[in-house]
């Protein structure tokens, strides 16, 4: 063993000094290693492994992805009746100043402001000691009255029966036939005092003259009302089931209508009968259906329109006085064979109103179209639009124009709830 370790110590001293000879000499130095007993002489250089070799890349695993399916349809062929769209109001078809009359105080409010009231619910009450009083004494005078008019008449039987006995005069007898006339007068004329003396009793209750909603009241009990002069309203009613809808058609719309209807001129029995949709500001389609219940006979000179109402039932109240709506009115023309796609389809920019169209070779093309009326969920196409056009109705983000995508032919299962012809 301690040969062993002499022998290594030589050869360790041996290349230290080459190592300094050739740092000397210029040459660069080597890192030297001690390895352990035993394994430097065992010790070999190795050659590297060699790589393995790169596989080719191919052309084909760089091919584009085929692109997700878009949904297309064609477009619908469907009977649609031509309509006019215009903007108004809602209005109320009786509106009506509740005002006291008959003079007294106003003892007693019976409602809640903007309570909802039926017909002949009582809303106000005027002091009705005094009218209760007249009552009596007109009541009292018709009494009279008769007893004059028995008195009389008793009276001119006697005087008629002694004038046959040459017992009176026939001055006498006519006496009593103008006091038995006098009676019967006094007697109508109490019963008409009477039935005065009950209507003002009837007055001193205000109450509702249809059913409707009773505004905020406008006096306070206490004060008097209905003096003469100018009397102040107690209160507002507003009837708001039904309710008219009220517009103004112009004179190039009134034109077409009159065109469509091949200058027929409907009766009044007729005009209650033609249709009206309505919908308000916030509604999609039109969900509400009346009918036409007045046209203006001409013009307004003024603004070169002509007034068109229409009434509508209103059980839920959903239009109030004042309201904006839209309006609907058909123009008597039909197309048999118009062209509707989904609304949800069209897109617009500074062009107007496009489609996105796949072409025949299934490249998205961008198609300017004119739009028609809107027919539930569906919009008329009246131009720019073929009949075997594919429509893109989904995923537009991903329908650039210009690009090739891969068509999913579906149907158009939106239900359309537009008027029928």
């Amino acid at each position: 063993m301690p040969s062993a370790i002499a022998r290594w110590r030589r050869v360790y001293l041996t290349l230290a000094l080459a190592t300094i000879v050739g740092v000397a000499a210029g040459y660069g130095v080597a890192t030297i290693y001690p390895r352990p007993f035993g394994m430097a002489a065992s010790a070999e250089p190795k050659l590297p492994a060699a790589r393995p070799p790169v596989p080719s890349i191919t052309t084909t695993q760089f091919s584009p992805q085929a692109s997700p399916p878009i949904p297309v349809v064609k477009p619908r062929l469907q009977s649609v009746s031509s309509n006019v769209e215009v903007t108004g109001n809602a209005a109320a078809v009786n509106a009506v100043k509740l005002i006291a009359r008959v003079e007294g105080y106003l003892e007693q409010i019976h409602y809640e402001d903007g309570q909802f009231v039926k017909k002949g619910d009582l809303l106000f009450t005027i002091q009705q000691d005094q009218y209760k009083d007249q009552l009596q004494q007109a009541q009292a005078q018709v009494l009279a009255a008769q007893a004059a008019l028995v008195y009389a008449k008793t009276e001119v039987v006697r005087y008629i029966a002694l004038l046959k006995k040459d017992a009176a005069t026939q001055i006498e007898v006519d006496k009593w036939v103008y006091q038995r006339a006098s009676a019967e007068a006094q007697l109508l004329g109490a019963q008409a005092q009477v039935a005065l003396a009950k209507l003002n009793l009837v007055y001193t209750e205000v109450r509702a003259p249809f059913d409707g909603i009773v505004g905020k009241h406008l006096i306070d009990p206490g004060n008097v009302v209905g003096g003469a002069g100018q009397q102040p309203a107690l209160a507002e009613i507003t009837q708001l089931d039904p309710i008219y809808v009220v517009a103004n058609l112009s004179e190039q719309d009134l034109l077409k209508v009159r065109t469509n209807l091949s200058q027929h001129r409907l009766t009044l029995a007729d005009l209650h009968k033609v249709p009206v949709d309505v919908a308000l500001s916030d509604e999609t389609g039109f969900p509400h259906q009346g009918t036409i219940e007045y046209v203006a006979p001409a013009l307004d000179p003024a603004t070169g329109t002509l007034l068109v109402r229409g009434i509508l039932a209103n059980p839920d109240r959903t239009f109030l006085p004042g309201f904006f709506v839209k309006i609907r009115l058909p123009m008597g023309r039909v197309d048999q064979n118009a062209l509707l796609v989904p609304d949800r389809a069209l897109q617009e920019d500074q062009g107007g109103r496009y489609l996105l169209a796949l072409s025949k070779d299934d490249v998205v093309e961008q198609r300017y179209v004119k739009l028609g009326e809107l027919v539930g969920a569906l919009r008329v196409i009246t131009s720019g639009l073929k009949p075997d056009d594919r429509v893109v109705v989904g995923d537009l983000w991903r329908a650039n124009p210009g690009t090739k995508v891969t068509p999913q032919l579906t149907t158009i299962d939106v239900p359309s709830a537009g008027p029928k012809p």
